[in-house]
């Protein structure tokens, strides 16, 4: 392994050594949303804008992971998320219910799109959960016209502890950092949260739907029929 190699890969498992620090308490309050929201019949609803998707795939139809979630697709891409309003229009097309719970992850937390999400969902009673990096949003400026940032717009917010820029690594005679982390870290707080809500449905006596892995023999059957269940609200599964 060369060695920027190697220091991003201590630099990455430094950081998902340390990011659930202090943050126990709003772990904790997660897995209650997720636990909460499963426990209903609603669905968890997950989106990031650009790269932040990666995260919100994270914890949406996957062997392992709830049968009742849903990633919010957004067709553009994140090419949109600057501008003013395209929140307000695309959470029109949102089938959000007060049963439901939406996962908002945004590095900067600064950009208008996840906002304006976010916003929709607390004044529809949609508990909202933000996966963030703290410091850097405190630092910035919001682009929204509310004039706020996502940890404000957010029930619950998680920490991711990213870098400014997202990106860790300087090597010599590359101008701008290199390697981003907010994927490793925000894949571990969703997943954490997700764990600890299972701890939470079996205390209270609830079996959780989960997918099995579509690649085990049995697995498609066994999903479908839980799926089956959700069909009006899961129906692109």
């Amino acid at each position: 392994m060369g060695d920027s190699a190697a220091r991003f890969k201590a630099e990455v498992l430094r950081r998902l050594d340390t990011v659930l620090d202090g943050q126990e308490e709003a772990l904790h309050q997660a897995a209650t949303i997720f636990a909460n929201t499963i426990e209903r019949g609603g669905i968890i609803r997950a989106f990031g804008s650009g790269h932040s998707h990666a995260n919100a795939l994270e914890i949406c139809g996957r062997a392992g992971g709830y049968i009742q979630t849903k990633v919010v697709r957004e067709p553009a891409w994140g090419i949109y998320e600057m501008i003013d309003g395209v929140g307000d229009q695309f959470w029109l097309k949102l089938d959000l219910r007060p049963e439901d719970c939406l996962v908002v992850i945004s590095n900067s937390g600064r950009n208008p799109l996840p906002i304006e999400l976010a916003q929709h969902a607390q004044e529809a009673g949609v508990p909202v959960i933000a996966v963030t990096a703290l410091e850097v949003s405190r630092a910035g400026t919001s682009r929204a016209k509310s004039g706020k940032l996502l940890y404000q717009c957010a029930d619950v917010v998680l920490d991711n502890k990213s870098s400014f820029g997202d990106a860790a690594l300087s090597i010599e005679g590359i101008p701008t950092k290199v390697g981003g982390t907010s994927l490793y870290t925000g894949c571990l707080l969703l997943d954490c949260a997700v764990m600890e809500s299972l701890d939470i449905l079996l205390e209270r006596g609830v079996q959780p739907p989960l997918f099995m892995s579509a690649n085990v023999d049995g697995g498609p059957e066994f999903n479908q029929r839980l799926l089956d269940q959700f069909k009006e609200r899961l129906a692109e599964y």
